[in-house]
């Protein structure tokens, strides 16, 4: 989405009487966009979806505090990731799970058939990608399958520039590493 297009849905919301048309137009344009993000961190497409849906149910709570400083794209995801990091660690707490207990439920997920699409490779990418610590994985999608800048992702982390190419490089390194023991 354009940064116009972007003025165009803002001045929707703010308008009282067509603010849920601008909802609806902010939900359509970036709903899939922020999914997919959620999907790649959590997995499981029941927790994606719910994640999703309070990802927008925050937008639009908080949409008068929204300056304008960084795209609407930029600022869902910030909320996207926010809330994925969130739910991930109220997980690990709720059912008292240990990191490798979370990792080894994830990849018996993985391993179940129709779960993941994608052939053997993607498969152990999973896998390697569960390794990672979850600001890590985070980083990796962001700028590996969602193809960010280090600057959009800086915006959507709250995070330094030379933080995440550090966090990148050891996600690379890590993955590398896991898939060359398969």
């Amino acid at each position: 989405m354009k940064k116009d297009g972007d003025q165009k849905i803002i001045q929707l919301i703010q308008n009282p009487k067509t603010r849920d048309m601008g909802f609806r137009q902010l939900i359509l344009a970036y709903q899939k966009r922020v999914y997919h993000v959620i999907r790649r961190m959590v997995l499981i497409h029941e927790d994606a979806d719910d994640i999703t849906q309070n990802t927008f149910i925050k937008a639009h709570h908080y949409i008068d505090k929204f300056q304008g400083k960084s795209s609407l794209f930029t600022w869902l995801y910030r909320i996207a990731t926010n809330e994925s990091l969130s739910f991930l660690q109220k997980k690990k707490k709720r059912f008292f799970f240990s990191i490798e207990d979370h990792q080894e439920k994830m990849e018996s997920y993985i391993d179940q058939p129709g779960n993941m699409d994608g052939d053997e490779i993607q498969r152990l990418l999973q896998k390697a990608l569960l390794s990672l610590p979850d600001k890590q994985r985070l980083v990796f999608h962001l700028k590996y399958q969602e193809d960010l800048t280090y600057e959009e992702i800086s915006e959507i982390t709250g995070t330094s520039i030379g933080a995440l190419k550090a966090s990148y490089h050891h996600a690379v390194k890590k993955i590398e590493l896991s898939l060359a023991k398969e």
